[in-house]
């Protein structure tokens, strides 16, 4: 079962982030917290949206997704930020349902696009994204500014 999550899931979803985390051999880098999650997800105005995949009712993978935009298509599309699932529960037909559910959200709704990033060496995933027809963008370059860098920037002026 896919279905949106609740205030409720939230402790969930932080202790999935943990495992994704720890998973992509990134544990240091996590400081979400369930308060933080909390205000993104169900706050006055909402900066990102998760989905729970269930098995016997307890939350077992998840995605969490956010709007983009698109200048040449002219229309929003899903940046996917997270996709998980629980090790005991890989190859159960959660990941390929949760991924159906934000293609149907897309086709609903009119969104152009569905993007996301998979780390080059975790092939497993790559495999699953290819199978459902994903096309990689390697003539794109991702960059990224956190921490110092971000500070820096943010104390330019013109």
């Amino acid at each position: 079962m896919i279905r949106p999550a609740t205030p409720a899931d939230v402790p969930a979803v932080v202790g999935m982030i943990h495992e994704l985390a720890a998973y992509e051999k990134a544990a240091h880098e996590v400081r979400v917290t369930e308060e933080g999650l909390h205000a993104t997800l169900f706050g006055e105005r909402p900066a990102a949206f998760v989905h729970i995949a269930e098995h016997d009712g307890e939350p077992v993978g998840f995605t969490l997704w956010f709007l983009t935009f698109s200048t040449w298509r002219g229309a929003h599309g899903i940046y996917l930020e997270d996709l998980y699932v629980r090790p005991q529960h890989r190859g159960g037909g959660h990941g390929l349902a949760l991924m159906g559910e934000l293609g149907r959200i897309c086709a609903e709704r009119g969104y152009q696009r569905l993007e996301w990033a998979v780390l080059d060496w975790n092939e497993p995933s790559i495999g699953f994204y290819e199978k459902l027809g994903a096309v990689r963008q390697d003539e794109w370059l991702k960059y990224r500014l956190t921490d110092e860098s971000l500070r820096r920037l943010a104390e330019l002026r013109d």
